[in-house]
């Protein structure tokens, strides 16, 4: 570990950092938006601070998906090949990032980010009501899973939208079924990147196992508040965590924009 001192202080912000972070993604992904600052402020690189970032989101991630899976939300027996297209895409994308400049991405997602959020906002069909698919299952697996699984390993913010606008538009999901098979996808993907971190090396276990429980703790609690409040609490979370996302990939691919904001922040 890279020379940080886990005081007291330290670790209960990490505890709550991730106990924060795992019931915000359950209700709507972006858990990353919060736990990511932390690992940085207290010292970790970069590259350590995000594959830690996806040990302790798995332990999230796994903890909202059993809670659904109980309350028969979820049948993992249908999810199979969905699961394993998202685990290859994944897998996929850690292994090709590590030699590719992502920095078109950070500028073309957050207008991606934006027309979902507009899209959830907006859209009088957005509710817990089951409509027609428009695709199969397995050519969602093949498309949707794989895809948003390699987006994950390739790049990552706003994963848990792209999968719940997939589960939605494309299979007729309510939001709230839609939310609770997309934490499944998430745990792949999240595992999936792990493992390829963890070969290399990445990985600072302590740091992620503390915020582990408290993400596991988080992740339960978020996903029984999506269970017994549906659409009402889900929808605003995450128009909210699009628009987040979006500005926050907006900052870092244009920083002059802070210069820009300032007389704002300044202003009585």
């Amino acid at each position: 570990m890279p020379g940080i001192e886990l005081s007291p202080d330290i670790l209960a912000l990490l505890f709550f950092t991730g106990l924060l972070a795992g019931m915000v993604d359950a209700m709507a992904g972006g858990g990353g938006l919060i736990a990511l600052p932390v690992l940085l402020s207290i010292g970790l690189p970069p590259t350590q601070a995000l594959a830690t970032n996806k040990l302790q989101g798995t332990f999230g991630t796994f903890s909202s998906s059993l809670y659904f899976i109980h309350n028969d939300l979820i049948r993992l027996g249908e999810l199979k090949f969905m699961i394993g297209c998202t685990f290859v895409g994944a897998a996929a994308g850690t292994l090709i990032v590590q030699g590719v400049d992502t920095q078109l991405l950070a500028g073309i997602i957050p207008l991606l980010m934006i027309g979902i959020a507009l899209y959830f906002l907006l859209s009088p069909t957005i509710s817990d009501d089951h409509r027609r698919p428009r695709i199969s299952a397995p050519l969602f697996s093949l498309s949707i899973g794989f895809g948003i699984g390699f987006y994950d390993g390739f790049f990552g913010p706003g994963t848990g939208s792209f999968f719940a606008i997939g589960f939605v538009w494309l299979l007729g999901f309510g939001l709230t079924k839609a939310t609770a098979h997309t934490k499944v996808l998430n745990l792949t993907s999240n595992i999936a990147s792990l493992c390829f971190f963890a070969i290399s090396g990445q990985v600072v276990w302590t740091i992620g196992l503390i915020m582990g429980v408290g993400q596991l703790l988080g992740g339960r609690a978020g996903a029984h508040l999506v269970h017994r409040r549906g659409v009402r609490l889900i929808r605003p979370m995450i128009v909210l965590i699009c628009v987040l996302i979006s500005l926050k990939l907006l900052v870092e691919s244009h920083p002059a924009l802070l210069d820009w904001l300032k007389p704002f922040s300044n202003s009585p």
